[in-house]
């Protein structure tokens, strides 16, 4: 993965949309058989799943269709609308409802987390789109009114509803971002994390023996091991914030009820 950064929204938002929701004239069929809009983003995502984000033009993806990049331009006009096309496909909700949480906000909430830090996983370039402003294709709106539907019951306004789904994403982003920039390193230096580190143990040893450090000398072997799990730790903590936030509003407003009441 470099360090290069795609941006969401970059293209023709009036094309983009049509063909996101399939409002526009389709074209008619071309000389390549087979050749269609839904095969040409299926392959660019492979693409960017096996070789990274930057492999992906229009060029390659025609290459790998066995076409000439003019007969993609009939389907899509450019990289910037394809990247939109294949944000949506790869972000389309789960059709089981086992997937959302076995019910209530805070499980519905937990999967999505959960969901997200695994999309993330499967397909390490999205962590170089920067999705501040999102083309709202049907994946997008379908994912959102599901969570949605689920979460109202935690008696926010609407934009704390929001605003609880985009702090765990926030979340997750920066967790998932965390794991693949490790794989990453693995990868390019050859080293295990366990290599890593033990190859500082020496050095960190006599730094702790010194004094300087007294609370970082005092903390337990397994402070650093493998077997915590931060991502869950942090999840549950945020999760764990809401419930209160919650249950402080139902309070209030309980309290606003009886007060009316008398």
């Amino acid at each position: 993965m470099t360090s290069r950064t795609e941006t969401s929204g970059s293209g023709d938002i009036g094309r983009t949309l049509e063909l996101l929701w399939d409002t526009g004239k389709r074209p008619s069929r071309g000389p390549k058989p087979g050749l269609t809009l839904e095969r040409i983003v299926e392959v660019a995502v492979e693409v960017a799943d096996r070789d990274g984000l930057d492999a992906v033009s229009m060029r390659r993806i025609a290459t790998e269709l066995g076409t000439g990049a003019m007969s993609l331009y009939r389907y899509v006009p450019g990289k910037g609308e394809l990247l939109d096309l294949m944000l949506d496909r790869v972000q389309r909700p789960s059709e089981n409802p086992a997937d959302f949480g076995d019910g209530g906000w805070r499980a519905a909430l937990e999967a999505l987390g959960r969901s997200t830090l695994a999309l993330y996983r499967r397909h390490p370039w999205l962590l170089q789109v920067n999705q501040s402003r999102p083309i709202l294709g049907p994946s997008a709106l379908d994912g959102m009114e599901k969570v949605l539907s689920l979460i109202r019951p935690m008696g926010l306004t609407d934009p704390e509803l929001v605003s609880a789904i985009i702090a765990i994403d926030g979340y997750v982003v920066g967790a998932a971002r965390t794991q693949v920039h490790q794989e990453e390193a693995e990868r390019r230096t050859g080293l295990t994390d366990a290599e890593f580190w033990q190859a500082q143990v020496p050095t960190l040893e006599k730094v702790l023996a010194s004094g300087r450090y007294p609370v970082m000398a005092s903390l337990s072997e397994d402070t650093f091991g493998p077997d915590f799990d931060h991502f869950e730790f942090g999840l549950q903590r945020i999760l764990d914030g809401l419930e209160v936030y919650v249950a402080e509003r139902r309070a209030r407003e309980d309290e606003g009820s009886g007060a009316a009441a008398e």
